[in-house]
């Protein structure tokens, strides 16, 4: 495989696959002096995991992170202070696959001869042969992409030094759709959801806060007590508190399933869904994802420009169209209504219009970058289809028996966030030493 690196100055390198021992982020790039816990990676890891929620797969994979280099050990002198401080060394995350178990390897070794119609495992058999790791789908599965979460987590944390945050939340789902909200509510309100899901996630309650895993524990000494959870995992789960809609609603003021500032479109989007997943089926939807607070002329001509480097969120599998601010609307507009017009107030720049989604000529204008992802319907469904048998060619039926998604909207939006966090933070460092570097020049 050669495709599994992303980046220039912030690089990322992603290994393993869906019932392989586990999942691998190697993170280059990462700046010293920052202190880093495996709780806050998993506050963001929890946000896709599976098994959380009506909408989800059953899968009970809990996503626990390990940071296994990149990080002092001690502090490097007595009373320095910066144990678990980032070194500047390769950052390595390490994620178990601790729910994968024999029954669920036999449901794919039964179905494996006869493709998925709408998942790769068809053009993956082309590709690798018989030594495919067809089992979950290895790293074709939804379970690679907990390691952009693992990554871009640390990209949105050194972000915030800057004064950048980048959010994103769910538009739609099953054609319901959000109305239009103001960045600044839709930042809080997704900062309320994910408060919610921290608080009622069994497993961040019982591994970090209670402090059963901490970050003075050695790499084996954390395997013995992954191996304990292993067995534990229902029982974990059994824990998590159960509150009502409205007493979530009350709390928090978000809805408890779905990631969407308006309550009542995210009702709305869940009930279409499961009439959907009712009938065996699976719905598809969209994703936004906001930067504020990026520097205006971030990014670079021509290949690069920022909208293409954001156009890599391809690679989420699920993924089939990206449009950045208008986007394909920009089609029916003439110039006059698609140019975003500008004034000055105060020396400020203003902008009347954001139909360029912040971005124009490649560059960042800095107004809120907007990205919309569509996303298709899980392709594993509980509907009889046509497919073959990939050895003998013979013509198939088949219906999944496979644990599935009634959609995974719901679970692509913090990864969309945190992979558009690794491209701002790459682009951002390049931007950084090109201005030192025009700073320089122009005092001499």
């Amino acid at each position: 495989m050669f495709g599994c690196h992303l980046g220039k100055c912030f690089q990322v390198t992603v290994a393993g696959g869906s019932y392989q021992e586990g999942l691998t982020s190697v993170i280059q790039g990462v700046p010293p002096g920052m202190l880093l816990t495996e709780q806050e990676i998993y506050g963001d890891l929890l946000l896709r995991k599976p098994g959380a929620d009506e909408l989800s797969s059953p899968r009970k994979e809990p996503d626990l992170p390990i940071l296994y280099t990149g990080l002092n050990a001690a502090d490097t002198i007595e009373g320095a202070g910066n144990r678990n401080h980032t070194n500047g060394t390769p950052l390595t995350i390490l994620l178990p696959n601790l729910d994968r178990h024999f029954i669920h390897i036999k449901q794919y070794q039964d179905t494996n001869r006869t493709p998925r119609p709408g998942h790769a495992s068809y053009a993956t058999f082309a590709k690798y042969g018989p030594d495919d790791d067809a089992v979950g789908a290895g790293i074709f599965s939804g379970r690679y992409t907990s390691t952009i979460v693992a990554a871009g987590y640390v990209a949105k944390k050194i972000l915030r030094q800057w004064g950048i945050r980048v959010f994103s939340y769910v538009k739609e789902i099953a054609q319901v759709r959000c109305p239009e909200i103001d960045h600044q509510a839709a930042l809080a309100a997704s900062d309320r959801y994910k408060r919610m899901r921290h608080d009622l996630d069994p497993f961040y309650q019982e591994i970090y806060v209670k402090q059963r895993v901490t970050m003075e524990m050695r790499f084996l000494e954390k395997m013995r007590i992954f191996a304990e959870i292993e067995q534990q995992i229902d029982a974990i789960r059994a824990q998590a508190p159960q509150p009502s809609r409205e007493e979530i609603r009350a709390r928090y003021d978000v809805h408890p399933v779905v990631n969407c500032p308006d309550i009542a479109a995210a009702e709305a989007m869940v009930e279409a869904c499961n009439r959907i997943s009712a009938g065996g089926d699976s719905a598809g939807g969209v994703v936004e994802v906001c930067v504020l607070g990026a520097p205006a002329g971030l990014g670079e001509p021509v290949f690069n420009k920022l909208d293409a480097e954001l156009g890599r969120m391809m690679g989420i599998g699920a993924v089939k169209a990206i449009e950045i601010g208008a986007g394909l609307a920009v089609k029916d507009m003439t110039g006059f209504a698609s140019n975003d017009q500008m004034h000055s107030e105060d020396g400020q720049v203003i902008f009347d219009s954001n139909n360029a989604g912040g971005i124009t000529g490649g560059l960042a204008t800095g107004q809120p970058i907007i990205a919309r992802l569509a996303i298709k319907p899980t392709p594993t469904i509980d509907r009889p289809q046509h497919t073959i048998d990939k050895y003998t060619r013979e013509n198939k039926q088949l219906a999944a028996i496979t644990r599935r998604d009634p959609t995974i909207v719901a679970r692509i939006w913090p990864v969309a966030e945190n992979f558009t966090a690794l491209v701002i933070l790459d682009n951002l460092i390049e931007h950084l030493g090109y201005q030192q570097l025009r700073n320089r020049v122009n005092q001499k």
